[in-house]
């Protein structure tokens, strides 16, 4: 098995939860997404329901867009810094 520095260990981890958010905010996304593309009266309906409960799909829009930027970033400047790869 080969070795890896720690900071690497913890820029992959740091990666990869920045992945899993944007993950998440993109099934946020889903029920906005679903009534834009297909736009049907189910889908209407199911956006007019989730907004009585409180959905926003602001928060996965801004919170999903600010991961990704900051996480696209810190990989750019890893693999250009640290691993010379970019």
């Amino acid at each position: 098995m080969g070795s890896q520095s720690t900071a690497k260990t913890i820029f992959l981890l740091a990666s990869m939860v920045g992945w899993l958010i944007i993950g998440a905010a993109l099934m946020y996304l889903v029920p906005l997404m679903a009534d834009l593309v297909v736009s049907s009266e189910q889908t209407h309906l199911w956006i007019k329901n989730l907004t009585h409960s409180g959905y926003n799909p602001m928060l996965g829009l801004l919170g999903g867009g600010i991961t990704l930027v900051v996480t696209v970033i810190g990989n750019i400047i890893w693999y250009q810094r640290f691993d010379q790869k970019l």
